[in-house]
């Protein structure tokens, strides 16, 4: 005897219909039904998915929380939200109200919906196998006190966030005991705080995203086997910004990106056994601040252009590895025409290890007495560490 399929059914929801709420609509539909939702605008807030089901919004309706609480609450496998157009989230200093919410759930699709005036965007609570994608999210974040996260994952583990625009709110993504996570052509952009934060997140890669004009670009802490390449990081400028902050990372790559006019491309504290490949840096204060704690990571094949500081360095003990990298600030030569410059290249000069301690000092940038001084520990190093070099300088830019 053969089993029956089920039939998924449509349920239509609209000011004019039989059912007038979205709420109602769940309520009454069967799993895997799908909610039609038409063009007008839903005042409802606390909205409970509790079974598989397709919301599927038309000319992007508007489901206002009207400040109240949160919007969407996500409780089963098998959800997808699409096309709506979310605002209004209820602010809270005790729950962290989201426009959507998962909990405790699996295989979600959350694609294509717009949110503005929100606390927390898209909240991800112990959920695994979803998918984030081509969302708009828009804050109005002034204060870190009393705003969220556009995306914001917790203890969730492989979701794909990908194609998402997100602006305004306090961190663009944030995971904290996240991993497995895929992030991809995300952009960041004018958040409060980072445009990309992560805390004891391992195995996560994150690749072509943008991450622009951040309060302090992107923080990457106490995590490992990270993977970012193909991303872009710019104009993160600040007394207290950088293009990315590495802080207790150990075993990541770090390729293909492009840091860009911030004030410092990546600051590295206790990070180790990380590959920094085929990246450019480009036009910043400094293009990498170390800051103590780091071994056996190795720089190969990178681009140095025009940043004040190339390098800069609080030890006097060095073992970490500059070789075959493109430095605009190289003034040596190449007698026998293979391409590698025949005079290592010193890339801490002395004036960067002055400015660390007295940061005063700055206003003497251009001085000829700071350039007779790098000169003068370029010959004979006293205050940086004497293997510090790059035997192998490349004489044209590394394509």
């Amino acid at each position: 005897m053969g089993i029956t399929p089920v039939r998924a059914g449509t349920i239509q929801v609209c000011p004019d219909c039989d059912v007038k709420s979205i709420q109602h609509g769940i309520n009454i539909a069967q799993e895997r039904d799908t909610l039609i939702i038409k063009e007008g605008v839903y005042a409802e807030f606390n909205i409970l998915i509790n079974k598989p089901l397709t919301l599927l919004g038309q000319n992007y309706p508007v489901v206002d929380g009207n400040e109240k609480g949160e919007v969407f609450r996500i409780v089963s496998d098998g959800v997808r939200i699409e096309g709506l157009f979310i605002i209004n989230v209820g602010v809270s200093y005790t729950s962290d109200h989201a426009a959507i919410r998962v909990v405790r759930s699996k295989d979600f699709q959350i694609v294509n919906n717009r949110f503005e005036n929100l606390f927390f965007g898209i909240f991800l609570e112990k959920s695994s196998h979803g998918v984030v994608d081509s969302n708009q999210i828009l804050g109005i974040a002034r204060d870190e006190y009393n705003s969220g996260n556009g995306i914001h994952l917790w203890y969730s583990n492989n979701i794909l966030v990908k194609d998402n625009n997100i602006e305004g709110v306090r961190d663009g993504i944030y995971l904290e005991f996240a991993d497995t996570i895929r992030i991809r052509g995300n952009q960041s952009r004018k958040n409060l705080r980072y445009g990309l934060h992560f805390m004891f997140s391992n195995d996560n890669i994150y690749s072509d995203n943008l991450f622009e004009n951040n309060g302090a670009g992107v923080a990457v802490m106490f995590s490992k086997k990270i993977r970012m390449t193909g991303n872009r990081f710019r104009k993160n400028w600040g007394p207290a910004a950088y293009g990315m902050l590495l802080k207790e990372i150990n075993d990541a790559e770090i390729t293909g990106n492009l840091f860009e006019e911030n004030t410092v491309g990546i600051n590295i504290e206790g990070s180790n056994r990380i590959t920094y490949r085929g990246n450019n840096f480009v036009s910043n204060g400094w293009a990498i601040r170390v800051l103590g704690a780091c071994y056996s990571n190795a720089f190969s094949r990178n681009n140095f252009l025009h940043n004040s500081f190339d390098l800069s360095y609080n030890s006097n003990v060095n073992d970490n590895s500059f070789e075959g990298n493109y430095w605009s600030s190289y003034s040596g030569y190449d007698l026998d025409k293979n391409g590698v410059g025949d005079v290592p290249h010193r890339p801490v000069k002395l004036f960067s290890y002055i400015v660390n301690r007295t940061p005063e000092t700055l206003i003497l940038l251009r001085s000829l007495f700071m350039d007779l001084i790098d000169f003068s520990e370029r010959v004979s190093p006293v205050f940086t560490p004497d293997n510090l070099v790059d035997s192998q300088p490349q004489m044209r830019l590394i394509q």
